[in-house]
């Protein structure tokens, strides 16, 4: 095989030639594509193959079509214009928004209700005079208007009387009461409609009801009745002027309730939104502050019973235990940095002499080098015991798991067995289970057997007996001086070291530490000191229940 290394460039005068652009034309999308030249053949004889063998034909390739850019719309769109605004003028909107929606619906309903009303009390009126009609029959004969009786009806009742009277041809001849001249000259005072023309030339029984305009511009509620069938109806108008007027008043009436119902909703949202977001008004002006300030000390009033109440004593909660963290800090890195100045100072003194007095006797070297590894040491455990304490918090987000707690102890005191070899540990262990994260609770068992093992004497025995009822005991005892009473309320507290303890070492977190665990799981230590002597160390766990078999 034969690789070609050669230049797709020509070389000329020295220098390279690009290549030639594509001769097959680059259309854009919706562009069509040009007609192919006249006279180019697919066998054109023009382009041949380069080694005389003959013409090679020639392919027109296919317009490229450069596809059209997608345009993504960008994410999330327009925000909602309530959304622009503060939350307290959402809240004023949305509740005028509603007081006001209401109260038109309210108005539109009663609108409704009454002008319903209205028309049924003129539909029964009408339906009273049409009932009437039978005794305009009597009066009139067939084939002459005798007007007296329809000017008596329309006094009668009230209403706007017209007849209607059927020709042989063209239309009906309309005849109207005049009440002021007391005459029925022939004149049309309701228009004609195409249901009274029916009514007039058929059969029909039925009495249709429509609301037309008079010839005064009224409009009336008009009824037309058969009187003579083919021959002679009449139109009986009730009129609506009182029932316009009405309809018009409460129109009046009702847009000035809407108008007036708007505005009381404007300040009742107003009113609404500024007092129900004064609380969160103040959250954030209290979170505004601590984060300006770093002053957490801050609160805000949690006197309410509702949300926002929660709402606010959960933040002067979360604000007193950042405050009461930030101390606990302050309180450890005070509290260490003043245990670690005596040891370093110590240190630094002893290696200065160390090292200014190079012909010191070899017993007072051996003395200095011996209190210098005691000091490492304590200086050592000091360390050991403030990381522990550190990482406390980060070892408690681990899962509890069910662990034998006999055997836990058991590993605790035989470890303590072996750092002090002159001591007898009485066990008694009673064997199950506790829910606990097993390298933590053993630290502080340990730590409480060394506690025991530090202050008992050579020789002496220390107890170690774990029983169960409904909760597991613990309970260390051991031969020492035990704890003076004045000392007992603050062996729990962090580098708290009795008078008798000074020369001792430790670092006076041990107590701390094991409490601490102790709490986090669930349970509770006592230290007390018998009558007898000593001091005995109880602790209580919640049992873990037995597994099923």
């Amino acid at each position: 095989m034969e690789l070609n290394w050669g230049s797709r460039h020509t070389w000329q005068d020295g220098g390279p030639v690009p290549p030639a652009a594509p001769q097959w034309p680059v259309l854009l999308p919706g562009q069509p594509a040009p007609p192919v030249p006249p006279g180019t053949r697919a066998d054109d004889p023009g382009s041949g193959n380069g080694n005389g063998v003959g013409p090679e034909p020639v392919v027109v390739p296919e317009p490229v079509v450069v596809p059209a850019p997608v345009v993504v719309p960008a994410a999330g769109g327009s925000l909602p214009l309530l959304r622009e605004v503060s939350f307290r003028t959402r809240i004023s909107v949305l509740v005028g928004a509603a007081v006001a929606v209401a109260v038109a619906m309210a108005a539109l309903v009663s609108y409704v209700a009454v002008s319903r009303q209205l028309e049924q009390q003129a539909n029964s009126n009408l339906q009273s005079a049409v009932n009437l009609v039978p005794s305009l029959v009597r009066f009139v004969a067939p084939g002459q208007l005798n007007p007296s009786p329809f000017i008596s009806f329309q006094l009668r009742t009230g209403d706007q009387v017209q007849a209607l009277i059927a020709q042989d041809r063209g239309g009906p001849l309309v005849y109207s009461v005049d009440a002021q001249q007391d005459t029925m000259p022939q004149r049309t005072f309701f228009k004609l409609t195409p249901a009274a023309a029916h009514t007039l030339t058929s059969n029909s029984s039925t009495t249709p009801v429509q609301t037309v305009q008079g010839a005064d511009g009224a409009n009336y509620r008009v009824a037309t009745v058969s009187v003579i069938s083919g021959e002679l109806s009449v139109e009986i108008g009730y009129p609506l002027t009182n029932v316009d007027n009405s309809l018009t008043f409460l129109r009046l009436m009702l847009l000035l309730v809407v108008l007036g119902g708007g505005a009381v909703a404007a300040g009742l949202g107003w009113w609404v939104g500024r007092t129900s977001i004064r609380p969160v008004e103040l959250l954030s002006s209290a979170a505004q502050h601590v984060a300006e300030t770093q002053d957490l000390s801050a609160t805000i009033d949690d006197t309410g019973n509702d949300e926002l109440g929660r709402l606010a004593r959960s933040f002067n909660a979360m604000l007193g235990a950042l405050d009461a963290s930030r101390q606990q800090q302050s309180q450890l890195i005070s509290d260490a940095g003043h245990e670690l100045r005596t040891p370093l100072t110590s240190l630094r003194t002893n290696i200065e002499v160390l090292m200014k007095m190079r012909d010191l006797p070899a017993e007072d070297r051996d003395a200095l080098l011996s209190d210098v590894d005691s000091q490492l040491q304590e200086l050592t455990t000091l360390v050991g015991d403030l990381v522990d304490l550190a990482r406390d918090d980060e070892r408690a987000e681990a899962e509890p798991e069910a662990v034998p707690f006999a055997d836990l102890v058991q590993r605790a005191v035989d470890r303590a067995q072996r750092r002090a070899l002159s001591l007898h540990f009485d066990v008694s262990l009673q064997p199950g289970q506790v829910r606990a994260q097993p390298a933590l609770l053993e630290r502080a068992v340990m730590n409480v057997l060394d506690n025991a093992g530090k202050w008992s004497p050579t020789g002496g025995r220390v107890g170690v007996t774990l029983v169960s009822d409904d909760a597991w005991h613990l309970t260390v005892t051991d031969e020492g001086p035990g704890v003076a009473p004045e000392d007992l309320p603050h062996v729990f507290e962090r580098f708290y070291r009795a008078q008798s303890a000074r020369s001792m070492p430790g670092s006076g977190l041990g107590l701390a530490i094991v409490q601490r665990v102790v709490a986090s799981h669930g349970g509770t230590i006592e230290v007390s000191s018998p009558t007898g002597g000593g001091t005995r160390v109880d602790i209580e766990l919640p049992i873990e229940p037995e597994p099923a078999a």
